[in-house]
């Protein structure tokens, strides 16, 4: 086996999800680790959390690479006795580093966007906010290959996701044919007024919040626009690791690249409302 270290790690995840494509808020690339230390295993997972953290512990991995950056805003503390401490101080004496690919890993060919839209079988899929790599940005249109009702495709969403207790939720006539698809993996009621998004018949993203999803629905009424499918994040998200975990064994052949099979997302179950009817 090549005797791999944490810096071919780092320079391979630099030539897949450039840092520099990345947000300008966002906080992607090592989080602590040194270039120099042995690179043998490494655990995939969407957040950094106490479980996934256990995991990668549990399976002595050397890196635990995640979507979602643990120290993205307001950090000013490490200690201990704070969360985020506390999970960088069980990491760092374990020997395991943390490594983050958040929206660097979006918008790319093989990022989450296209993992979903893959996933969907959408053909002709291109970014609604092209990069400057035409393959590239932010989220994705593209057509079925063939109309279907509105109801039919929201099971097809559903039928690629892992289950979580918000489940898939619709905004939209059951009946409506849909064929052209506007998506974005994690949250993207930002993109809810572009003109890809709003000429498409269907949008698929997370965290769609009741305001912007409600006047979305009033101007489709208008003018038209699409039908909404709220997914959750975590659930989203978790569609891009496995492609991930393939190119990067692919570029690293003889490191350990494991998926984690641990749900995050922070939904435990839902109690339904007695109807007053």
């Amino acid at each position: 086996m090549d005797d791999f270290r944490l810096r071919d790690l780092r320079t391979t995840a630099e030539s897949l999800w450039p840092a520099a494509t990345a947000e300008d808020w966002d906080r992607v690339g090592l989080v602590s680790g040194r270039d120099d230390a042995p690179l043998r295993r490494v655990l995939l997972a969407v957040d950094a959390v106490g479980a996934t953290v256990d995991e990668a512990l549990d399976r002595r991995a050397d890196v635990l690479l995640t979507h979602h950056p643990l120290l993205l805003r307001g950090v000013h503390s490490v200690a201990e006795d704070t969360a985020k401490g506390a999970l960088l101080a069980r990491l760092i004496r374990g020997g395991c580093a943390l490594f983050a690919a958040h929206t660097n890993a979006d918008a790319p060919a093989g990022g989450v966007s296209d993992a979903i839209a893959e996933r969907l079988g959408l053909l002709g899929a291109e970014p609604i906010v092209p990069g400057a790599d035409p393959e590239s940005g932010l989220g994705r249109v593209g057509r079925l290959p063939a109309a279907e009702t509105l109801s039919a495709f929201a099971n097809r969403v559903a039928g690629i996701l892992p289950a979580t207790v918000g489940g898939v939720r619709v905004a939209g006539d059951p009946g409506r044919p849909v064929e052209r698809v506007a998506l974005c993996g994690g949250a993207g009621d930002g993109l809810l007024d572009h003109p890809a998004v709003r000429s498409a018949d269907v949008y698929v993203t997370s965290d769609l919040r009741h305001h912007p999803a409600q006047e979305s629905l009033e101007a489709s009424a208008a003018a038209g626009g699409p039908a909404l499918i709220d997914i959750a994040h975590w659930a989203a998200e978790s569609l891009w690791l496995e492609g991930a975990a393939e190119r990067l064994r692919a570029l690293l052949p003889g490191v350990e690249f494991r998926v984690s099979g641990i749900r995050t997302d922070p939904w435990t179950f839902s109690v339904a409302a007695e109807s007053t009817g």
